[in-house]
């Protein structure tokens, strides 16, 4: 019966968000409340709710804190000077524009916003590629690789997610993961290497003269007002410390993130009013990841609380093959790929990962190690036509978004399995569980 229950509210939440009949803040609430109802636990529903909503209460803090900690940089104009520097190198060589745009897409999308980085770079790039005739297939297949790949973060949703779902800290998640990252950031620059040697010996390189473009006018921050250029090395150095504490593990990560944030705010904007206006700028993206957050601990709460994920998991382990079972991590970094292109982050995270996790645990995979992988297919996730920034970046570098998906496709397939590669190589989840 519980098992019974358990699929059917998952795939009553995954029909309802991906058929756009409710949205997923409110189907997360909705959904687990009905099925317990519908199940006579009437009379836990409460506790059971409190409690996934306090074990989601620091991974709530720190998405509410971090996002707000990178949009104060990118307003106070911190990354500025590594774009205007990106742009110059480049000039009028393909090679070098395809390299840069793979470095600036990488800087840029490190807020964890798509549409925020989609906007930035196509502005900053567009122009240049028209100029030299390359190909803007290119260029926004190289911008929303680096964005799967930098959205791997833990402000960037689908790790947020994955620790609020199986209820682990965000940073074991993420800390690990960050050589493999930098093994997918690798192969995305070798990917731009190679396109841009082929750009440049169809084109050759155009020598552009350095007055046509004013780079010292360029800027990453879409409130001129906000930008704090004397305050460059200060914010510099307060973001290298942030990153060294994070990765360090010295303070909790929501901990860290406040400690952060309220640091920049008091240098970059002492007066009242203009920390009013940079909160109020940035506050319905942090409603819409912090609301989901919360929401999810309803959800994961109940599918806890009522035993139906042990059920549905139980019922899992009598499909697979026993043979199978010790690999259930690179199955799920696997199925990851797929899964995450054809339903949203919301319905694999919370409706899918949790099960696979409670099956993966009777073969002595921990939870922690689940989520890991189950952010590898991020870079093709970002592809999928249920992703709506998507649409925005096809839109701004005005190519069909069918040829965008057949050009990139193979190539985040190709960064996701680099990625997958370096993960097992470096022990970051087992390939064989240990029982």
């Amino acid at each position: 019966m519980l098992t019974l229950l358990g699929f059917a509210m998952v795939i009553c939440f995954m029909y309802l968000i991906m058929t756009k009949r409710l949205s997923a803040l409110i189907a997360l609430i909705i959904v687990p409340i009905a099925f317990a109802l519908i199940g006579g636990f009437a009379a836990g529903i409460g506790p059971m709710m409190l409690e996934g909503i306090s074990k989601l209460a620091p991974t709530g803090v720190m998405l509410m804190f971090a996002i707000l900690y990178f949009a104060l940089m990118i307003d106070s104009g911190l990354f500025d000077p590594a774009v205007r520097k990106i742009l110059k190198l480049v000039k009028g060589d393909p090679l070098k524009v395809s390299v840069g745009t793979a470095a600036l897409a990488l800087i840029v999308s490190l807020d964890g916003d798509g549409a925020t980085t989609y906007m930035i770079c196509v502005a900053a790039l567009l122009p240049l590629y028209s100029r030299l005739g390359m190909s803007p297939l290119i260029m926004a297949g190289l911008i929303i690789l680096a964005g799967g790949i930098m959205n791997m973060t833990p402000w960037g949703g689908p790790t947020a997610r994955a620790a609020s779902a199986l209820h682990v800290d965000p940073s074991d998640i993420f800390v690990p993961m960050i050589p493999a990252m930098v093994v997918g950031a690798m192969a995305l620059f070798g990917l731009a290497w190679a396109y841009g040697k082929r750009e440049r010996a169809r084109l050759g390189v155009l020598h552009l003269p350095d007055e046509q473009i004013n780079h010292d006018e360029i800027s990453v921050s879409q409130f001129p007002e906000a930008r704090r250029p004397k305050l460059l090395w200060v914010n510099a150095a307060l973001t290298a410390g942030l990153m060294v504490t994070l990765i360090t593990g010295l303070l909790p990560l929501p901990v860290l993130f406040m400690i952060a944030f309220s640091i920049a705010m008091i240098i970059n904007y002492p007066c009242l009013q203009q920390q009013k206006e940079r909160v109020a700028a940035h506050a319905g993206n942090v409603l819409a990841v912090v609301g989901l957050i919360f929401a999810a601990g309803i959800f994961t709460g109940i599918l806890s609380g009522t035993g139906m994920v042990e059920a549905m998991s139980k019922s899992l382990l009598a499909v697979i093959p026993p043979s199978m079972g010790p690999y259930m991590a690179v199955i799920t970094a696997l199925v990851s790929m797929p899964f995450t292109f054809f339903m949203s982050n919301d319905a694999f995270y919370y409706g899918v990962l949790p099960v696979l996790a409670e099956a993966a645990s009777h073969y002595g995979i921990s939870p922690v190690e689940m989520a890991r992988a189950s952010i590898v297919g991020q870079p093709v996730h970002l592809l999928s036509p249920l992703v709506p920034s998507t649409y925005l970046l096809v839109g701004l570098a005005k190519v069909e978004f069918g040829d965008h998906q057949r050009f990139t496709l193979k190539w985040a397939v190709m960064i996701c399995l680099c990625i997958l590669l370096a993960a097992l190589l470096l022990g970051v989840f087992p390939l064989f569980g240990s029982h």
